[in-house]
C-alpha cells in the first residue's frame, strides 16, 4: 500500500471515528433529555450498533495506520506530535471502554423499562451521567489528536 493511500484511509477512518462518536453522543444526550422512553430506547440501541459498525473498526485501524505511516515516512514514534497523539489516544480509549459498557447496559435498561412500561431506573441515570462525563476527556483528546494530525505540532 502506498503512503498516500494509507494516509487517505487514515484520514477517512479518523473522520468516521470522530464523527460517529460526536454524532452518537449528541443524539443519545438529546434522546435522554427528551424523557421519551421509546425514543431513548431506540437511540440507545442505535448508539450501540454504531459503536460496533463504525467506531470499533476505526479504533483498531487508527493506531495501525498511523504507526505504519510513521514507519513508511521514517518518522520515529518518539516525535512529539506522534507520541502525544498516541498518549491522547490511550486516554480516549481508557474513557471509551467504560462508555461502551455503559451504553450496552443503558440500552438493556431502556429495553426493559419499555417492555415493562415502567420508568427508567436510577441506575440508568447514574450510568448516563458517568457516560457524559467520560465523554468530555475523550472528546477533547480526539480533538487534540486531529489538530496534531493536521498541524504536526502544537
Amino acid at each position: 500500500m502506498t503512503y498516500l493511500t494509507l494516509k487517505y484511509l487514515h484520514i477517512l477512518s479518523m473522520i468516521l471515528l470522530f464523527g460517529t462518536g460526536l454524532g452518537s453522543a449528541f443524539y443519545k444526550w438529546m434522546a435522554d433529555r427528551s424523557n421519551n422512553l421509546e425514543h431513548i430506547t431506540a437511540t440507545n440501541r442505535n448508539v450501540v450498533l454504531a459503536d460496533w459498525v463504525f467506531t470499533t473498526p476505526t479504533v483498531i485501524f487508527q493506531p495501525i495506520s498511523g504507526i505504519w505511516m510513521a514507519y513508511l515516512a521514517g518518522i520515529p514514534l518518539s516525535t512529539f506530535w506522534i507520541s502525544t497523539s498516541l498518549a491522547l489516544y490511550l486516554l480516549a480509549g481508557a474513557c471509551w471502554i467504560p462508555v461502551v459498557w455503559l451504553q450496552i447496559r443503558m440500552s438493556k435498561l431502556a429495553d426493559t423499562a419499555l417492555k415493562n412500561q415502567s420508568s427508567l431506573t436510577e441506575d440508568y441515570w447514574q450510568y448516563a451521567r458517568a457516560w457524559f462525563w467520560l465523554g468530555i476527556p475523550a472528546f477533547f483528546s480526539m480533538l487534540l489528536i486531529v489538530l496534531l494530525m493536521v498541524f504536526k505540532s502544537i
